[in-house]
């Protein structure tokens, strides 16, 4: 990702959101992150797979001095060995899932020279097919089928809920900057009047209309407006540098906030909600995910209890001579079939209360899900309540803000005529400031509410569909396309041209 110039341009929060999602490190965290999950479960699958392998030694060259046995006499003696072995294994190789055993496909050809005797020696097995199946064990990979696709599944859903958090993140953001915008230029606006205001009551002063005290309170609420101003720039510029640094934009000297005033007339339903909760996100599936990987622990307990046995079995075909034809040649039946087992006698106690620890875990995790399932949906009821209040709660707001500017104005016009002293201008002007902040700050909550609320069921309530990803454009490394439209514009790559 290169970063992003923004220069003489209105930024909207849509726009935001979009530069976010493309161009944040957060997003580029969440990509790497599904690519990782992406490919471990395209590892899995591949172990489904048939698989082709190549094995072998080659110059195994050995001169040393070896014990061997008379086989007639036992006598041990001392002899020179001079030889070169190699070997070569071509085998085709299949696990079965079902079973947990594992059915292999080999052809095998081995070369010993011996250099002291001026002999060759070849074996071969042309063909052979072997098949291992443990009795009684824990077939992990059976299991594994059963888990991998859930977390597969989750890390989808995870990776379009991180997109939800870059752009609840973003949003606070893009709304600091707007409470640190509105308070800048309000410190203008005050910093303009209050000069005015000063040199009328200078000269209320010389016409004796006025008292020297009320020249020096105006002189005093002068000075801190000016001191506001500059106090209210750094924290502006530190509001912009927090937001652009997210974004990943290196220059927006001109880049201008649009606020947005307007807010969608929503009014989500509670069951709608638990409904698109439980269908979208992968709240079900990390519980299912909990339940599975418990059931597979105490699996694993109880099937490492008794006896333990491994039938191997193996059919094909083998030869030996002196010359690789002749290891080719009348090929010779090669059948081996057998059961190994072990059987514990006494542990006292061990495996027993490994089952018993898993059983009593499993029970915890059981609980630990119903209770955490039963908060889950207390959480978003608490949320879809709250979110129902807030547009109210904007008009509201907007109208204190329309009664304070309307207030002010009134008071200002009174401060001119000399019929209210500076402390009522004060008042007036600190109400008005206080409501400014009181509607941007319930806009701030609107929007992170709505968004909250996105995030916790993957569902567009404004254009009524579900948020999803081209997962398949994501894995080669294309742009991501979040589907998610509102009434400030598309969220898609595409609302980056103007920031380019």
């Amino acid at each position: 990702m290169t970063s992003v110039i923004c220069s003489a341009q209105q930024l909207t929060l849509s726009n935001a959101i979009a530069i976010a999602q493309e161009n944040s490190l957060d997003a580029q965290i969440a990509r790497y992150s599904f690519m990782g999950s992406y490919w471990q479960y395209r590892t899995f699958k591949a172990q489904l797979l048939p698989s082709l392998n190549l094995s072998g030694g080659l110059g195994g060259f050995n001169h040393s001095v070896i014990e061997t046995r008379d086989y007639e006499t036992g006598h041990v003696n001392q002899v020179n060995n001079n030889t070169m072995t190699n070997s070569v294994t071509l085998s085709m190789d299949q696990q079965i899932a079902a079973t947990g055993g594992k059915i292999s496909l080999q052809s095998y050809l081995y070369r010993l020279d011996q250099f002291t005797y001026k002999e060759k020696t070849y074996n071969s097995q042309p063909l052979r097919i072997s098949y291992t199946q443990p009795l009684r064990s824990f077939n992990s990979l059976r299991w594994e089928k059963k888990t991998a696709p859930v977390e597969y599944q989750i890390a989808e859903r995870a990776y379009i809920t991180s997109m939800q958090d870059v752009t609840i993140k973003v949003t606070g953001l893009f709304f600091n900057v707007l409470s640190a915008q509105s308070n800048y230029k309000q410190s203008l606006a005050t910093v303009s009047d209050r000069e005015k205001l000063y040199e009328m009551a200078q000269k209320r002063l010389e016409l004796t209309t006025t008292t020297k005290s009320e020249v020096l309170q105006m002189e005093l609420s002068l000075l801190n407006a000016r001191m506001a101003v500059t106090k209210n720039k750094i924290a502006l510029d530190d509001a912009m540098y927090d937001l652009f640094s997210f974004l990943r934009v290196t220059d927006y000297s001109s880049a201008e906030l649009v606020p947005p005033y307007t807010t969608p007339d929503v009014i989500i339903s509670t069951d709608d909600v638990l409904q698109k909760a439980i269908t979208n996100s992968s709240h079900p599936l990390e519980q299912k995910l909990q339940m599975l990987e418990a059931q597979k622990t105490l699996a694993q307990a109880k099937s490492s209890r008794g006896i333990q046995m491994t039938l191997s079995s193996e059919l094909g075909f083998s030869q030996t001579g002196d010359t690789f034809s002749k290891a080719y040649s009348r090929l010779r039946d090669n059948e081996i079939v057998g059961l190994s087992l072990s059987l514990p006698i006494f542990d006292w106690g061990v495996s027993k209360g490994k089952v018993k620890m898993a059983q009593a875990q499993l029970e915890v995790v059981k609980t630990k899900i119903e209770q955490n399932h039963l908060d889950y949906i207390q959480e978003l009821r608490r949320k879809v309540t709250q979110f129902n209040a807030q547009p109210s709660q904007c008009r509201d707001a907007l109208r204190a803000q329309k009664i304070a500017e309307e207030r002010y104005e009134i008071t200002l016009k009174r401060y001119e005529t000399g019929a209210i002293s500076v402390t009522d201008l004060n008042t007036a002007q600190q109400e008005m400031e206080s409501a400014k902040a009181q509607y941007i700050s319930q806009l701030q909550t609107f929007w992170n509410d709505y968004y909250s609320l996105q995030k916790a069921t993957l569902y567009d309530w404004q254009n009524k569909h579900d948020i999803t990803v081209d997962f398949e454009a994501l894995r080669d490394n294309s742009r991501t396309n979040v589907v998610s439209r509102n009434n400030m514009g598309t969220i898609t790559p595409n609302s980056l041209a103007n920031f380019k």
